[in-house]
């Protein structure tokens, strides 16, 4: 039996009424609910680019956390005015932003070579071992970074229109930061996810689905596996680099504690349950995993077992954690292809077991 796929006109009408929801959402949400949807927008497009590197690739990357450092620190410093004792360009915003991309790239840079030959296991622990200087770099060069303290983020200015607290009305309706930052977070979401989206369905990225099925063949064939896998490195660390930027005009101000081993895990947790090499399945599963602590935090007087820190129960981040860490074991285990694949009565089925002919015995 086959499956019934969606007529791609119906899914052009689905995403036009998707956008035109996500476009009319900062009239009628909070400022907490517009600021976990930005935190999963930065989440999104730090994931499609781990997602091109690892679900298209098969290139594993344990150090995605330093190259968003790289892009959340290297925009506050080229575009820092150095007001506050810290190093800083003053470029304007918009400059500041793209130079931060390229920081990003150019760190990546730095490594692939090594991305393009190693492999497996060889290349996550080597690209672990970034977090490990990032750290050290984030807390000693304070100059730079702020230190331990970290350092304000500048506001993003397009054209005189400042992404800042200073109220705007729109309707009626005051815009401040969090809703002005909105609308940018997604453009950045939708110009990424296209473009990620035209390469992985172009000649490079049947290439890349080469060399992750079958290295030696890809080779055979013409595809040249060292090269395309250290441009891929550096285009997963540029939007790394774009997402740390997001992240830190989210925050307004940059802390080295939150750049750790445990948010590089969590972006492998979001290509995992998403759906590995999939666009789709890299938005869904940054949506699930970075929205996940900040609803436990919003409703844990209402939830069993789920406290404040140092009331008794499990705190908000640690419960998160568990639900993903088991939504991991789960989609492993019954769901292969993660939430792009789900079909509820496949899945269930699946859990069942096999379906046993009628008439026979069990």
């Amino acid at each position: 039996m086959t499956k019934r796929r969606i007529p791609g006109g119906s899914r052009l009408w689905l995403g036009a009424a998707a956008m035109l929801v996500l476009l009319a959402l900062p009239f009628y949400l909070d400022r907490f609910w517009l600021q976990s949807g930005l935190f999963a927008m930065a989440a999104a497009i730090g994931a499609i680019g781990l997602n091109m590197l690892t679900g298209a690739t098969g290139q594993l990357s344990l150090g995605h956390a330093f190259f968003l450092a790289v892009g959340a620190y290297a925009y506050c410093a080229l575009s820092g005015t150095g007001d506050d004792g810290l190093t800083g360009l003053g470029l304007p915003t918009l400059v500041a932003m793209a130079g931060a991309v390229l920081v990003a790239g150019a760190a990546g840079g730095l490594l692939s070579p090594i991305a393009g030959r190693l492999r497996g296991a060889y290349l996550g622990i080597a690209t672990l071992a970034l977090i490990f200087i990032g750290q050290h770099v984030l807390f000693n060069a304070r100059d730079l970074t702020g230190g331990y303290n970290g350092r304000d983020v500048p506001a993003l200015n397009v054209f005189g229109l400042r992404f800042d607290d200073e109220e705007l009305n729109v309707l009626g309706i005051p815009f401040q930061s969090m809703e002005k930052l909105w609308y940018a977070g997604l453009v950045l979401l939708a110009l990424s996810a296209v473009f990620a989206h035209g390469v992985l369905r172009d000649r490079p990225g049947r290439a890349m689905n080469a060399i992750r099925d079958h290295r030696i063949a890809a080779g055979v064939m013409g595809v040249p596996v060292a090269r395309l896998r250290a441009q891929v490195f550096v285009l997963s660390s540029m939007y790394a680099g774009l997402a740390g930027v997001l992240l830190a005009m989210v925050f307004q101000r940059t802390v080295p504690e939150y750049f750790g081993f445990v948010l590089s895990l969590e972006y492998l947790a979001m290509i995992v349950i998403g759906g590995l090499g999939s666009v789709e399945g890299a938005v869904l599963g940054a949506a699930f995993v970075s929205l996940m602590p900040q609803l436990l935090d919003r409703y844990s007087d209402a939830l069993p077992l789920v406290s404040a820190p140092g009331t008794g129960g499990v705190a908000p981040g640690e419960a998160s954690r568990y639900l993903y860490g088991a939504a991991v074991v789960a989609v492993v285990l019954f769901l292969p292809g993660g939430l792009t694949r789900l079909r509820i009565g496949g899945l269930l089925q699946k859990a069942r077991g096999p379906r046993r002919p009628v008439g026979e015995p069990s």
